[in-house]
């Protein structure tokens, strides 16, 4: 049975939902149309019971985009799609973070959501079409999920908040948010924006909730009519007395330990030392207390003899303490109060070849940043169903298995790289330069050295840092943090610049990037249901607290960019010229530029209005440059000297003399010496020979109708002795 379901979100979004068509062996699928963009989402759940000591949801997204849903061929050699781009990556987290937390906890069933544009108008970008697709398809299914989890995009023109503004629409609006919920609670929100505030931030959140709300209930009139039974589903029930004799065990050990301010590395052996003393215990305790006539009665009590579920309870107890501590005593793990950020250090220009760095700590989280400036030709192409701009800014980040102090295979970048990296550039970006300011592609690095709490935070105060260090002329500093939630009933608290451990025991992960006067970019995941606003309100306030107190630390280091760029970087010199000179540059087949590059060591680059960028590392290479094309541009004056070579010699008549690129003089046997009769040209000149020679007249030829230049080196050798010589200072090459 087909069944299709349509919204209107206003200003012409109409949103359609369609079942029952394509992929019906999937556990559920749907067809989400917005324009004449369409996305196909299935999800197929195992019915495979986990194994027992499986203590994690393997839940896999995945988002696809098809070139040929644009007509379009892949870029590149082979002609079939690969791996996923990055922008394939970032959309597939954005439902994945969204989702995870909606299923139901002890669900642990292996399972699979693949997302895959079947269409594109190039207009209408499928991302967030894709998260509400994976929800209808799940809602259809028979997987035990009933909490409707819809995305939409906020943007803002004029001041008017759009639901799924499109491509055009986004080109003109000052915020791009993605925004994930269910009917009740905000679960994730990801984007960025042009220095709002944080009531325009909170508005724009309502906004979108508002919409997502509607399509929620759309999945669920669809999921009523589709009437799929739930497939049963009972989560592991711990035995009572497992839970009492665990937390007789442990809870004193870990609230003594919680109290104890210690660096990361020390609470976490003297953590794992307490879990494997109170595993062995448990176990102990109940070989002896449990019967093997009893465990045969009651299979659950084997559970009492699983480290796997003793190390879960141990962990429960944990959480359990450091969260109590911080409502209760408002003190947190390594004794700050709840809005204190930790210590900061700064260290400037510490890489002596890269074009900028830094060094920013604070407290066990470090990241090394540095920035490397180059032309266009360094522009990364982008090749996507909505955008094949090349990018000219871009920030990488790499977060190696040392920098928690764990081994690891170092392969391709993961997702969550390429995530924090997407974040942290996100929030620069809105500040960096415009292109005719500062005509450079722009890379920052960021490596982190030490990683417990936001790392991608530190990434956005070092690329500040490190662009400021290289002279890079950006509007303002941008500065990150992150917050954390923790909320027990009606008590909440706010935490400034979490830990490690705080994000994962913790109800809330809301990284805020912004400069003194708004918000450029934002991050948040959500573990509860029933966010409250007032709540958020309070993140954000505190956030920015903590943003402008990092801000001043920032601004003590480096007040402002530097004036001169990193002795290494190259010197970028744009000039104009005219458009039909573009060729003569360029010369036939590139001989010419080519030729410029490999006699001056620079680089050049030429737009199609006439703008011609030089870029080199030295000055001398700029000028050897700038020199050449201006001669190749120049127009033959007549009294004017220049520096020329010659090229064909006529021993009766005279040489032919290149004095301008591609032109041609004659300097007639008579003309080449003021002192002596010449009788043979060869005797005194040969060809490949550099002279001066001075441009005494210009006509054209009446029967061929060319351009006829007369050169001279008597006038040369006359005009030296008189003092009076007008010298062309464009050596010719």
């Amino acid at each position: 049975m087909i069944i299709n379901k349509e919204i209107d979100l206003g200003q012409g979004k109409i949103i359609s939902i369609e079942t029952g068509k394509m992929a019906k062996q999937a556990d559920g699928a749907v067809v989400v149309r917005l324009g004449d963009t369409m996305v196909l989402a299935t999800v197929v759940s195992s019915k495979k019971t986990p194994p027992p000591n499986q203590d994690y949801f393997p839940l896999q997204v995945e988002y696809r985009e098809k070139y040929s849903a644009a007509g379009k061929f892949p870029g590149g050699f082979f002609k079939r799609e690969s791996r996923p781009s990055e922008k394939e990556i970032l959309s597939a987290r954005l439902i994945d973070r969204a989702l995870r937390p909606l299923f139901p906890d002890g669900y642990l069933f292996e399972t699979q959501i693949i997302v895959t544009v079947i269409s594109s108008d190039q207009i209408n970008d499928a991302d967030v079409l894709g998260g509400l697709a994976a929800s209808a398809a799940i809602m259809v299914s028979d997987i035990p999920f009933h909490n409707a989890m819809s995305e939409v995009r906020v943007g803002r023109i004029n001041g008017k908040f759009i639901i799924n503004p499109d491509v055009n629409e986004l080109v003109n609006s000052d915020l791009d948010i993605c925004i994930g919920g269910t009917t009740d609670t905000i679960c994730m929100l990801e984007g960025e924006m042009k220095e709002i505030s944080e009531a325009e931030m909170l508005d724009a959140i309502k906004f979108g909730h508002d919409a997502i709300r509607r399509l929620c209930a759309l999945q669920n009139e669809m999921a009523a009519e589709v009437a799929k039974p739930a497939r049963p589903f009972a989560p592991t029930v711990i035995p009572s007395e497992l839970t009492e004799v665990v937390r007789g065990l442990c809870e004193t050990r870990l609230r003594e330990l919680a109290y104890t301010p210690l660096r990361k590395e020390e609470r976490a052996e003297q953590t794992a030392s307490i879990y494997r003393e109170i595993i062995q215990s448990t176990i102990e305790h109940f070989k002896a207390a449990i019967s093997a006539e009893e465990l045969q009665a009651d299979p659950s009590k084997a559970l009492c003899l699983s480290e796997h579920v003793i190390d879960e309870q141990i962990h429960a107890v944990e959480k359990k303490v450091m969260r109590h501590m911080i409502l209760d005593d408002a003190k947190r793990l390594d004794g700050r109060t709840l809005e204190e950020v930790r210590p900061i250090s700064i260290e400037l220009g510490i890489i002596p070849r890269a074009h900028g760095s830094a060094l920013f700590t604070r407290g066990e989280t470090q990241a090394l940043v540095t920035i490397t400036l180059g032309t266009k030709k360094d522009a990364q192409s982008v090749d996507n169903l909505t955008n094949n701009a090349d990018k000219k800014f871009m920030l990488h980040y790499n977060f190696p298995p040392f920098s928690v102090g764990e081994t690891g295979r170092i392969g391709s970048t993961g997702r969550r790289e390429i995530g924090h990296g997407n974040l942290a550039e996100r929030a620069i970006k809105m500040v960096a330069p415009s292109e005719q300011e500062f005509p450079y592609t722009i890379r920052i690095v960021s490596d982190i050295l030490e990683s417990n709490g936001s790392s991608s935070m530190a990434s956005v105060c070092g690329g500040t840092l490190a662009l400021m260090d290289g002279g890079v002329p950006i509007r303002k500093p941008v500065s990150g943090i992150a917050m954390g939630l923790i909320k027990e009933g009606s008590e909440y608290a706010v935490l400034s610049d979490i830990l490690g451990n705080e994000d994962h025991l913790g109800d809330m992960d809301f990284k805020v990037s912004g400069t003194r006067d708004g918000i450029t970019a934002c991050q948040m995941d959500i573990k509860i249901d029933g966010l409250d606003y007032h709540i958020l309100e309070s993140a954000l306030e505190q956030a920015r607290k903590g943003r402008l107190h990092i801000l001043d630390k920032m601004e003590e280091a480096i007040p402002a960019a530097r004036v001169e760029l990193a002795e290494f970087a190259p010197r970028l010199t744009t000039i104009q010229v005219p458009v039909d000179a573009i060729g003569l540059i360029i010369g036939k087949g590139g001989e010419t530029i080519r030729s410029i590059t490999e006699e001056t060591g620079a680089e050049i680059n030429i737009e199609d209005d006439g703008t011609v960028t030089i870029a080199c590392s030295n000055v001398e290479g700029t000028h050897a440059a700038l020199a050449t094309i201006k001669t190749l541009l120049a127009k033959p004056e007549v009294g004017t000297i220049y520096l020329g070579k010659v090229r064909d010699i006529r021993d009766e008549l005279g040489a032919f003399v290149e004095f301008l690129p591609k032109t041609d003089g004659l300097v007639h046997i008579s003309e080449i010496s003021a002192t002596e009769r010449v009788a043979k040209v060869s005797d005194h000149l040969k060809i490949g020979d550099r002279i001066k020679v001075k441009l005494v007249d210009v006509r054209k030829d009446p029967r061929t109708g060319k351009t006829r230049f007369a050169l001279s080196m008597k006038a040369v050798e006359t005009d030296a002795s008189n003092g009076t010589e007008k010298e062309n200072n464009q050596e010719n090459r």
